[in-house]
């Protein structure tokens, strides 16, 4: 089926005063945008009669941000969250594609349901490429039909959620993806290892009495996949990994030579297991919030280029579901909205008064490291993972396609851009978030750094931090 474009009527737009920052460097530029698409990048446009002019001023003009990890839900979790509340919140938060997860009811494990969820992201405003299964209704039993899937342009498959245990199954799954074209991403967690854990594994789950998950489990995952890797020779995404020792393999895997790439989240580069004191299941998350220690790793990973890409694992629950008991509640926390603020407040802005947790959230106090530039923190989220996700290639990628993600901002390209303010502050509040959901373990707290507009294939979908439909 040949895709049709979501939006039928594209005005002008010109985005006025903004540092134009992308892969190819930083500028001081005005961008028109006509149909869809950019025509015009100069240090002054004057803007034609009748088109949109949004103020860019103080702010830094990016390609539009990529999520390649983030549950939306639908089929099956409506309740939670659908492909077009996601979408919004995915807008807010700067975003122009997300890659939605597979774990839905059904799975994604055939043409016929991507299908059905690439559809209902027709008319949403980000793009939604889809993540196919590995196995049939991802019980790591049979492989799905990958090349069915691919056919539709379909780049990444996981299981996410679980890890695919069997050893075999995930060497054929390498083999049979290498020969498509296609990635397979893992979620690193052996479940044995890990096997009622509802914490990290240490200190803090020994104080409070919550049955701890060892590091061990997703590490003894990740050595078995990347010993896959090097004897199959297939590329491999590795899915928020959240421990020292996982970064330090990563690090000698591309050291090595091997081709893989790996993400993060912002929770696992801000927060620490600390913040399970209180026992609120908001900051019940799998994999688990680790050490500080663990922490400050992610950040030395980040800011050395260990790690390709921060992705938010946006996982939306209904609020009753959030007030189980911690061990009986569902893993999980929004993130759409919040991570480019998140991880700007926590690599790229050096407090006053060396970060207290005012918000009680176990939040990690800025290092004594390097401050990462937002040149780079904005190739960990735009660039580098529409890479990753195979959606940096304008007008390609079939069905699932809508246009070039990632940039660079140039005459020519498809028009998915963000502007954002790296001075402003903001508290979060739960009650005006745009998901179905409120599970944000950031509610209450001071941010810097905030998305002012989003322009998705030409239309302008958020405008001065409102969303425009």
């Amino acid at each position: 089926m040949p895709r049709r474009n979501a939006f039928t009527h594209k005005g002008e737009i010109v985005v006025r005063g903004g540092r134009l920052v992308d892969e190819t460097g930083e500028r001081r530029s005005d961008v028109l945008v006509r149909d869809g698409r950019i025509v015009a990048v100069e240090e002054v446009i004057d803007a034609p009669t009748g088109a949109t002019v949004l103020d860019a001023g103080g702010c830094v003009l990016a390609p539009g941000l990529v999520d390649l990890h983030a549950h939306l839900r639908e089929p099956g979790g409506e309740i939670a969250e659908t492909v077009e509340s996601g979408s919004r919140a995915a807008a807010l938060g700067g975003y122009t594609a997300v890659v939605a997860m597979p774990n839905t009811e059904p799975a994604i494990d055939s043409a016929a349901v991507a299908r059905d969820v690439l559809a209902l992201g027709r008319t949403a405003l980000a793009e939604i490429a889809v993540a196919g299964a590995i196995t049939l209704g991802r019980r790591g039993e049979r492989l799905v039909p990958m090349a069915e899937l691919a056919e539709l342009g379909v780049r990444l498959f996981t299981d996410d959620g679980r890890g695919v245990q069997h050893g075999g199954l995930m060497r054929r799954a390498l083999e049979y993806a290498s020969g498509l074209g296609v990635v397979l991403a893992q979620h690193c967690e052996d479940e044995q290892l890990a096997a009622g854990g509802q914490m990290n594994e240490g200190a803090w789950s020994s104080r409070l009495g919550i049955a701890g998950q060892p590091s061990l489990a997703e590490e003894a995952m990740l050595a078995r996949d990347l010993a896959l890797v090097r004897l199959t020779g297939a590329p491999m995404h590795f899915l928020h990994l959240s421990t020292a020792g996982a970064i330090e393999m990563i690090r000698r895997a591309k050291a090595d030579g091997l081709a893989v790439t790996a993400e993060v989240t912002p929770h696992h580069l801000s927060l620490c297991d600390a913040a399970v004191a209180g026992f609120d299941p908001v900051y019940k998350v799998n994999p688990p919030l680790r050490t500080a220690a663990d922490v400050a790793a992610i950040r030395a990973g980040l800011l050395n280029g260990v790690v390709d890409a921060i992705a938010t694992d946006h996982a939306p629950h209904a609020p009753e579901r959030k007030e189980d008991p911690f061990d009986e509640a569902p893993a999980g926390m929004l993130g759409l909205e919040t991570a480019l603020a998140v991880a700007h407040t926590a690599l790229c802005v050096v407090p006053d008064e060396g970060g207290n947790d005012e918000a009680g959230d176990g939040w990690v106090p800025f290092g004594t490291g390097a401050v990462m530039s937002l040149r780079d923190l904005l190739g960990l989220f735009s660039w580098q993972p529409a890479r990753i996700a195979g959606l940096d290639q304008d007008g390609q990628g079939g069905w699932t396609h809508q246009g070039g993600q990632g940039g660079p901002i140039r005459p020519g390209t498809a028009a998915n851009l963000t502007v954002f303010d790296p001075t402003a502050e903001w508290v979060v509040d739960r009650s005006r978030q745009a998901s179905r959901s409120r599970n944000t373990p950031y509610a209450g707290r001071r941010l810097t750094g905030k998305v002012r507009h989003t322009v998705f294939a030409g239309e302008a979908v958020v405008i001065d931090g409102e969303a425009q439909r």
